[in-house]
């Protein structure tokens, strides 16, 4: 008895187009992802029971460190020109706020003159960020 062997197709699938595919939405999100900054400074914030979460878009944030260095978006400052370099920052465009990062080991003094530098500067409201526990 003779056996009749099945025909295997030779039809193989042509990948690349797949791979091609694969890569330009690789690369189109890899291009547009929004990667978190990890923190250069470690600073201990406070904490509250009220904490509400923030917007980063129209705010300028001021980190008050425990040694009592003041950084302005990231560029140091001092308390004697803390006022003109808020004033600065506040007329780029969509800068309305100011958000007061201070490390709980800050001295309270410099918190109260970083308060009233914003407000001189004409900032509309200003925040200070805390954790929740």
């Amino acid at each position: 008895m003779e056996y009749e062997y099945k025909r295997r197709s030779s039809q193989v699938l042509n990948l690349t187009p797949l791979i091609d595919i694969v890569f330009l939405l690789l690369v189109f999100f890899m291009l547009t992802a929004h990667f978190i900054e990890d923190e250069a400074i470690d600073i201990q914030l406070p904490v509250a029971e009220s904490s509400l979460p923030s917007d980063d878009d129209d705010t300028v944030e001021v980190a008050l460190l425990p040694n009592g260095d003041l950084l302005v978006d990231g560029r140091a400052a001092t308390l004697d020109n803390l006022e003109d370099t808020l004033r600065g920052a506040l007329h780029a465009p969509n800068k309305r706020y100011v958000r007061l990062k201070g490390d709980q080991a800050a001295a309270f003094g410099a918190g109260v003159k970083v308060i009233d530098a914003a407000r001189s500067a004409g900032a509309e409201s200003l925040d200070i960020l805390t954790e929740k526990p």
